[in-house]
């Protein structure tokens, strides 16, 4: 074969695959067929989700026949031709491979540009990518959305992620062709406005764990504190008055000390917030009044502290499960038992210890099963599943029942020991009785909260009930 009828034969071959595609595309309704400029994760991801949820899909690539594995159903053409019959085209490229657009600005015109990028770090240019996108294809009406969603939550869906699209552009209905097609897979949108804010929802991706910097931060400086308190009386204590070096004990003994202190004192910090908002709600006498704004910031983050509790709690029950095999317990163990053999003598059982360190662990072990169920609760596959009665059952009911156990657990654990003043080494107390002043006062205000007369305007007011002031009362009958 010569190499004229080779090209003949290839262009003859490719004529007929854009002829099938035309027809295909022709056949399918406009609103229907969508486009997406970029085959990478995102993209892929993007169009297997709008295949499921009933779309067909186009690909437009610089190189349809080597863009790797698509999606079942779809095609891949070259840019131009993908985008002659699709209304919305989804672009997923970065902003540094825009270029290509500008050519396809004659085919754009009046389309509907979906900018799905995002940048590697903030204040990277002086605008935003989808107003540089806008400026690029002044004909087309450009909506910035889909940013704030991962390749993984599109292939999983809302209900395995995040529910919530955020958008924004400057034509409305340009707007609603886009919030119909995330309602039609399932997400929950967010106008922000005007293209100006796109900057805004581009910064949404970049931002390391907002939500979780008081709560870790809380979490070092407990941690931190109760390490160097425990360490000054467990081991520089021993060293300074005893003339012993129990340095070995930092390791495990004072770890297994901080972290349920930590876990306890975090766990209560969740609850304290509700509780406060409920006192400052019954003092005001009305639920339309704003929260102070360090208490709408901890009432935010209480998700977080309360997974950080029960990672701690987590490391305290791995810890304990360990005591038995080390080696100081076993010398200490070894060294009692041959010490009563030598002086031929057996300690009498105790009912009241067994019964004691008995309560203490079944508190522990229920108190931890609580734990469990309240961090599986908050996950959102699982969370999503439960209605909203449900869902606050378990958060604030089960909540307040794990609180208890944990605080039982810990007063089980001092037990008699705050009578005797070998406790107070330098006049300081032990850690686990700091650790219980904040649940106590949670659990006695909560409590408080539970008495019939104050929970029933505690109601009144959560269902809109407004106290009358006096004042204002009086200068309503004065006016009339």
């Amino acid at each position: 074969m010569t190499i004229c009828e080779h090209l003949d034969l290839s262009a003859s071959c490719a004529g007929t695959r854009l002829f099938r595609w035309w027809k295909w595309a022709a056949a399918v309704p406009r609103h229907e067929l969508l486009c997406i400029f970029g085959t990478g994760d995102l993209g892929r991801s993007l169009g297997q989700r709008l295949l499921q949820c009933g779309y067909k899909v186009v690909y437009g690539s610089r190189r349809p026949g080597g863009c790797g594995p698509l999606p079942q159903g779809t095609q891949a053409m070259n840019h131009e031709a993908a985008a002659q019959h699709a209304h919305l085209i989804f672009i997923c490229v970065h902003r540094e491979h825009y270029d290509f657009l500008e050519p396809l600005a004659p085919q754009l015109k009046g389309k509907v540009l979906v900018d799905v990028s995002n940048n590697l770090k903030k204040n990277l240019y002086t605008d935003s990518n989808a107003e540089y996108l806008q400026r690029l294809i002044p004909g087309a009406h450009v909506v910035k959305a889909f940013n704030t969603l991962s390749a993984w939550a599109l292939q999983n869906g809302p209900a395995d992620a995040n529910r919530q699209v955020y958008l924004c552009g400057n034509n409305a209905e340009a707007k609603q062709a886009v919030t119909e097609t995330a309602t039609k897979l399932g997400f929950s949108v967010l106008d922000r406005g005007s293209l100006s804010a796109a900057r805004e929802l581009e910064d949404f991706p970049l931002q390391l764990f907002p939500r979780w910097r008081l709560p870790i931060r809380l979490t070092i400086g407990l941690t931190a504190s109760f390490f160097f308190y425990l360490l000054l009386r467990e081991v520089i204590y021993s060293y300074i008055v005893q003339q012993k070096d129990m340095s070995f004990r930092i390791m495990v003994s004072l770890a297994n000390k901080v972290f349920p202190i930590v876990s306890l004192i975090l766990l209560s910090l969740c609850y304290l917030p509700g509780i406060i908002a409920a006192f400052l709600q019954l003092y005001r006498g009305t639920k339309y009044k704003r929260f102070p704004d360090w208490l709408d910031r901890w009432m935010l983050c209480r998700k977080q502290l309360g997974l950080l509790a029960l990672a701690f709690a987590s490391l305290h029950v791995l810890y304990t499960l360990i005591l038995s095999f080390r080696y100081y317990v076993r010398y200490r163990l070894a060294a009692h038992t041959i010490s009563q053999i030598r002086e031929n003598k057996t300690s009498p059982f105790d009912t009241t210890m067994a019964w004691r360190t008995d309560t203490y662990y079944s508190m522990g072990i229920i108190g931890f099963c609580f734990y469990l169920l309240l961090g599986i609760s908050s996950l959102p596959s699982v969370s999503n599943a439960l209605s909203w009665r449900e869902f606050s059952f378990i958060q604030s009911k089960l909540g307040y029942i794990t609180l208890f156990f944990c605080t039982f657990h810990t007063y089980l654990y001092g037990w008699d020991r705050f009578l005797y003043p070998s406790t107070y080494k330098w006049f300081s107390p032990p850690g686990y009785m700091l650790s219980l002043v904040v649940p106590t006062v949670v659990l006695v205000l909560k409590l408080l909260l539970l008495l019939p007369c104050v929970d029933r305007s505690l109601i009144r007011i959560r269902q809109g009930w407004e106290r009358t002031d006096p004042e204002e009362e009086s200068t309503k009958s004065l006016l009339r």
